[in-house]
C-alpha cells in the first residue's frame, strides 16, 4: 500500500468503534503495551506501523512526516474505510495531526499525546540527544521484530535525528484551521515544553488540555490507570455543559 508493505495489527472488539494507535518514532506498535486491555475494552484497536519501524522495512528514501501522514491517510481509506478515532503518541502525535489537518472527515476525534506542532517544541537537548547514538537497547527491541535486523537500526536512527531537524514545522495559523476535537495530552516533566503544549491548545479552536502530572515522555506506560480515564473519557465521552467557561464561552 502506498509503495510499501503494510503492516498492523487489530485487537479489540471488532464490533467496537475503531481506535487507531499511532507509535512513537524509532520504537513500533508495542509502545502501547501497557495501554491495551484498557483500551481494548471499549474500542476496536488498529495499530499500524510506519516506514522503517517495527514489521515494516526501512528503504533508502528520508523519513518524512508528510509520507507518514500520506500512509495513514491511506490506511484509514483503504483498511479501515471510514473516520476513526486516533491517538498519536510522541512523533505518531506529529503524523496524526497532520492527517486531521488534511482530512478532517476522516477524524471523529484525536488524542495527541507529549507531541509538538513544530519542532520548536521540543525541550532543550531532546533533539542534540538523538545525536549521540540510539541505546543498545533499542536496537535489539528492533532486532525482534525488523526484516532489516537489529544492525540496521542506527541507520534509521540517524534518518531519525535528520528528520527532526527538519520537521515538524506547522504554524499556529495552521492549527486554528484544524476542525477535528483533539484532545492534547502531555506530562508536567515531558520533552514537549509546556509552553509549547499551551500555545497549541490557545490556537486549536476545538482542543481539551491535560497535563499528567508526575509523569515524564513514558507517561503511558508510568500512569497507565491515569491516563486511561483521560483518554477514555475523551474518547468515548462528550463535553458535558459547562459551569463557568471563558475560552469556550458562547458567542
Amino acid at each position: 500500500m502506498g509503495g510499501y508493505d503494510l503492516w498492523y495489527a487489530d485487537l479489540g472488539d471488532a464490533a467496537a468503534p475503531p481506535l487507531v494507535l499511532l507509535h512513537p518514532g524509532g520504537v513500533d506498535a508495542r509502545a502501547f503495551a501497557p495501554n491495551l486491555e484498557a483500551l481494548g475494552a471499549h474500542l476496536r484497536l488498529l495499530l499500524p506501523e510506519r516506514r522503517g519501524h517495527g514489521h515494516v522495512a526501512d528503504d533508502a528514501r528520508p523519513l518524512s512526516f508528510e509520507t507518514d501522514a500520506a500512509d495513514t491517510i491511506a490506511f484509514l481509506e483503504e483498511v479501515v474505510g471510514g473516520p476513526v478515532r486516533l491517538l498519536g503518541y510522541s512523533d505518531g502525535g506529529i503524523v496524526g495531526l497532520r492527517v486531521a489537518a488534511q482530512r478532517p472527515d476522516l477524524v471523529e476525534r484525536f488524542a495527541m499525546v507529549a507531541a509538538p506542532f513544530h519542532r520548536d517544541g521540543w525541550a532543550d537537548g531532546v533533539l542534540d540527544e538523538l545525536d549521540e547514538g540510539p541505546p543498545a537497547a533499542m536496537a535489539r527491541s528492533h532486532g525482534e521484530v525488523s526484516p532489516d535486523g537489529a544492525e540496521h537500526y542506527p541507520i534509521l536512527a540517524r534518518k531519525l535525528a535528520e528528520l527532526h531537524r527538519r520537521e515538524p514545522a506547522m504554524t499556529t495559523t495552521e492549527l486554528a484551521a484544524v476542525d477535528v476535537r483533539t484532545l492534547l495530552m502531555v506530562a508536567d516533566d515531558d520533552e514537549v515544553t509546556l509552553e509549547h503544549a499551551s500555545a497549541a491548545y490557545r490556537a486549536m479552536p476545538r482542543a481539551e488540555l491535560a497535563v499528567v502530572p508526575g509523569t515524564s515522555h513514558g507517561l503511558l506506560w508510568e500512569k497507565p490507570e491515569l491516563c486511561h480515564a483521560i483518554l477514555l473519557d475523551f474518547l468515548l465521552g462528550e463535553p458535558p455543559p459547562l459551569l463557568a467557561p471563558r475560552r469556550r464561552r458562547p458567542s
